[in-house]
């Protein structure tokens, strides 16, 4: 079922229909509960002048990101528009438009522990997957031809891994696919994953350091203060020190180093002339930190990669490998001796330290231990795929790791790359112009 709620006709030369679908919460009882997608399809006016031209124009969707707004036409959309695409813009279950999850939004017959986590279980790439093959059958399904009931899949980071499992069990809907730094580590559950990540998160603490050496001292004397002191954020979390150094998953975005250092070197003023942190600090701490906005971000992070395995705390398991990375281990370290800060990483203190996780910090536990997760990956489909995979992969990614990615490249056939180090992960937002070019270019499979 979909609802059309509105259709606006923009002056910058866009047509956008808002649609919320009807899906079920758990696909193996599809009469069952339901939640509820929301999309946002964009039409060039420019490339379909008359209403019946609409229909001729390629789908590309979902974007499997969630979009707060109505996409510009400049940037990533208008390349895309310039190619005569419609886009689907998909805000994945769970978040944006779609259904709500966060602690105060639960159904009403989820209530325990053991319930929340049940629950939250559905809400990962598999089902992300099957909402976006509904959407896909719901406006493409009545197409007289086969191949126009297809679509072009873009997925940036997650959403490569969500195109993954799309080519692993629902290929007959993918025209082609493109991916941008999102090939996916075909693993089972994510302990080696953390272990390569977590050398490409010391390679930018080092260039972290190295471009900003006064910065040792200033972050031992936040992590100092906020050792000794119980500092509370304006929502009443707390900023302990390891939430502090959870800052540096900024790392890995173009200008993320420049911008922690903004927030040490604030801190670090603060303390001098008010020995306290200030409320425009603990803002903007909180501001950077996307948890308790998106608990769903935090609480299904590792099973992203599990599959019939638990992940049982995988990355707080493999940083503590490293004392580079603890303040209580490096506190009683000569003042010039730096302490790193943490990647896209997700521990359970932050069920305590962030105010709208504690809510799940049991249901966390339950999912860490879980080995019931099913499949999101087929192996024997990928090795057989046959629709053209189109990626740029970034050599100095620090969230998904270049060797893996190279690893899964040749697992899926008909895969073609583009390898750059002149961009890291987000470089289809920092260059989509090139980055779009490429791929198109790609797209072509002509070779010399």
């Amino acid at each position: 079922m979909t609802c059309k709620l509105t259709t606006l006709l923009r002056a910058d030369g866009l047509k956008v229909i808002e649609r919320f679908f009807t899906v079920p919460l758990d696909y193996a009882d599809p009469e069952g509960q339901k939640i509820r997608v929301f999309a946002r399809h964009i039409i060039p006016r420019d490339k379909a002048e008359k209403p019946e031209d609409e229909a001729k124009l390629p789908y590309c969707g979902p974007g499997f990101e969630v979009s707060h707004s109505v996409p510009s036409s400049s940037g990533l959309p208008g390349e895309l528009y310039g190619k005569g695409y419609q886009i689907i813009w998909l805000d994945q279950r769970g978040t944006g438009l779609s259904s709500a999850l966060s602690p105060e939004s639960l159904p009403n017959n989820v209530r325990t522990d053991e319930e929340i986590a049940q629950y939250l279980k559905h809400f990962r790439a598999d089902n992300i997957v099957r909402d976006a093959e509904f959407i896909r059958k719901s406006l493409l399904g009545n197409k007289e031809n086969p191949e126009d009931r297809k679509w072009t899949l873009l997925g940036q980071s997650f959403g490569g891994f969500c195109i993954t499992t799309y080519l692993s069990f629902h290929p007959e809907g993918v025209k082609e696919a493109f991916i941008a730094g999102g090939l996916p580590p075909l693993v089972d559950q994510p302990d080696e994953v953390y272990e390569a990540l977590t050398k490409q998160v010391i390679k930018r603490n080092e260039i972290y350091y190295k471009k900003y050496p006064q910065d040792i001292r200033r972050v031992r004397n936040i992590l100092a203060h906020l050792d000794a002191k119980s500092v509370t954020l304006p929502n009443g979390g707390r900023l302990t020190p390891n939430r502090f150094l959870q800052l540096g998953q900024h790392f890995g975005f173009h200008g993320g180093i420049d911008a922690v250092h903004q927030i040490v070197f604030r801190a670090s003023n603060d303390l001098v002339h008010m020995d306290k942190l200030s409320y425009k600090t603990l803002q903007t701490i909180e501001s950077q930190q996307p948890f308790d906005g998106n608990p769903l971000y935090a609480i299904l992070h590792e099973p992203i990669y599990c599959q019939r395995r638990a992940s049982q705390w995988s990355a707080a398991r493999v940083v503590q490998k490293h004392d580079e990375f603890s303040w209580q281990k490096m506190k009683a370290q000569a003042g010039t001796v730096p302490v790193y800060f943490t990647g896209e990483m997700i521990f359970p203190d932050m069920f305590d330290d962030y105010a709208n996780l504690r809510p799940w910090k049991g249901a966390a536990e339950i999912l860490a231990k879980d080995t019931s997760w099913p499949p999101i990956y087929d192996l024997e489909q990928l090795a057989k795929n046959g629709v053209k995979v189109s990626a740029v992969t970034y050599f100095n990614d620090m969230y998904v790791d270049f060797n893996y990615a190279q690893q899964t490249a040749s697992r899926i056939k008909n895969t073609e790359q583009y390898i750059t180090n002149q961009l890291v992960h987000d470089g289809l937002r920092e260059d989509p112009g090139d980055v779009m070019k490429k791929l198109f270019k790609l797209s072509k499979r002509e070779f010399d």
